[in-house]
């Protein structure tokens, strides 16, 4: 084994990207612990209360603009972007459809926390066979880091409009992780921010979340009010949700650099129980012991059966009004908790609302039919 003396941290520093693409992931960068140019967007945005009812993002400040601070020791951050979108993702077809359920895409497959903190692993201990003194943390989403800062300065992109990152070739959709380890390897460069003009994924957001460049009200954006939110989703907002019970990829969706996004190549991502494909009736049948059977493994699982319920009663309100929506809904009413009762009554409502318009629809029909009738005899 060799010292750090007797290391060529360059030569180190190019095998590290070798070996981390070998392990499945799309780029590896490496930096250094200084995140003070993020740290006063990170106040203010705090400060606006944009963070809802995230609490663990106001916990562990310090830590959180200091990274060195979680792993005593720490010269250099090893960040990696690992591609998750599978190949016909079946974006449009299942926003179209009112009655099947659109979940996030990075949720369809195996959770992505399991799979990147083993191949960080996997990474180390390579990197431990040429250097015996490493020292080293994982982190995938599971502490207070600033990841995406990270990342930037690593170079695997830059902060779009949308507050997520972006690489000029392969868009967005990947999944980030963080290696701290105690060896002084050369860093890289950030690249410099290409959006432009562009505000496509402020414009084209279905609640208006995107409240300025850069800036994310987290109170109103999907991917917090299905996932996050512990409570009742605003009513104001639930018909603007539409089919999406789970996340929501629409300022993706409509990026530009997201149009020739490079495929993930990982298997874990597939989709799982054909999640892609779903009806929400078909979901909204599951009891809580089918919800934990059929979400073991995935990200799905943590937001629990009642956040589940709450989320598809809500898209089932949004859908098309239909009698085997209304049954399913009085169906699971009397066992369902407070919180989910609220949002049934609600979907109830919409669908007597389209009914009633319905009905109101066709005895002006028939009126007028009758009249014409009338006047012809």
């Amino acid at each position: 084994m060799a010292e750090n003396s007797k290391i060529d941290f360059n030569q180190l520093a190019l095998d590290i990207k070798q070996w981390g693409k070998q392990l499945g992931f799309a780029q590896v960068g490496i930096t250094d612990t200084d995140v003070s140019e993020h740290i006063q967007s990170y106040r203010d945005w705090l400060s606006r209360g944009y963070h809802g009812q995230m609490s663990f993002m106001q916990r562990n400040q310090q830590l959180r603009e200091d990274p060195a601070q979680l792993h005593p020791g720490t010269l250099r951050i090893i960040s990696v972007r690992m591609n998750y979108l599978i190949n016909d993702a079946g974006f449009a077809s299942t926003l179209k459809d009112p009655n099947r359920a659109y979940i996030s895409r990075y949720a369809l497959g195996r959770d992505y926390h399991k799979v990147l903190r083993k191949r960080l692993k996997k990474l180390a201990e390579k990197i431990k066979t040429v250097c015996e003194q490493l020292d080293y943390r994982p982190f995938v989403d599971s502490a207070p880091i600033m990841e995406r800062p990270i990342a930037e300065k690593s170079g695997l992109g830059w902060t779009g409009k949308h507050s997520l990152l972006i690489h000029p070739d392969e868009g967005s959709w990947f999944f980030l992780g963080e290696l701290l380890i105690n060896l002084p390897l050369p860093t890289d460069s950030a690249i410099e921010p290409q959006c432009g003009s562009c505000v496509a994924c402020m414009t084209l957001c279905p609640t208006g979340a995107i409240t300025e460049p850069y800036q994310v009200d987290a109170r109103r954006c999907i991917s917090y009010l299905t996932i996050e939110n512990p409570g009742p989703i605003a009513e104001e907002l639930r018909p603007l949700m539409g089919n999406r019970i789970y996340g929501c990829d629409d300022c993706q969706l409509v990026c530009p650099y997201n149009h020739e996004s490079q495929l993930g190549e990982e298997n874990d991502f597939l989709p799982r129980h054909e999640l892609d494909k779903t009806t929400l009736l078909s979901l909204f049948a599951w009891d809580e012991t089918t919800f934990l059977s059929k979400t073991e493994g995935s990200p799905i699982r943590r937001i629990g059966h009642e956040r589940w319920q709450r989320n598809i009663a809500v898209a089932l309100g949004n859908a098309p009004a239909s009698i085997a929506i209304i049954q399913a809904l009085e169906d699971a009413r009397p066992q369902a908790s407070e919180l989910v009762k609220e949002h049934i009554d609600w979907a109830l409502n919409q669908h007597h609302k389209q009914l009633s318009t319905v009905t109101r629809q066709t005895k002006r029909l028939i009126r007028i039919v009758e009249k014409g009738l009338t006047r012809d005899a």
